[in-house]
């Protein structure tokens, strides 16, 4: 059974900074591109940063130049570094990855919230 378990969410101030982290676990052949998503309250959820196997990495405007995506991929862990936080960051944070087994699938986390008060 194939899991995703993110941690490090919690409470921040405006202009402060959390970590998140995202690990992979279960019986699986490969990961191949990894990412992160948030959902605030009424809204639907939006892509915050991606990162391919190779290193690659693509972000939502809204977000560019103050978090950072990475990955671990001896642990099997993707990271998000977020700096700078704003008010408007207050969601809920899920990881997904894109897991080979006998084919590709998509596997999310549970999520973890993120709130930043100002």
């Amino acid at each position: 059974q194939v899991q995703l378990v993110e941690s490090g969410g919690g409470l921040a101030q405006a202009g402060g900074s959390l970590r998140l982290s995202c690990v992979a676990s279960g019986s699986f052949f490969s990961i191949g591109a990894m990412g992160w998503y948030r959902q605030a309250p009424g809204k639907q959820r939006e892509l915050v940063a991606t990162i391919t196997s190779g290193g690659s990495t693509n972000y939502a405007d809204s977000v560019k130049g103050r978090f950072t995506i990475s990955r671990d991929n001896a642990k099997n862990t993707v990271y998000l570094q977020m700096n700078s936080l704003k008010p408007e960051d207050t969601a809920v944070y899920y990881c997904n990855a894109a897991m080979y087994i006998s084919r590709w699938f998509v596997y999310w986390g549970q999520g973890t919230q993120v709130t930043v008060s100002s």
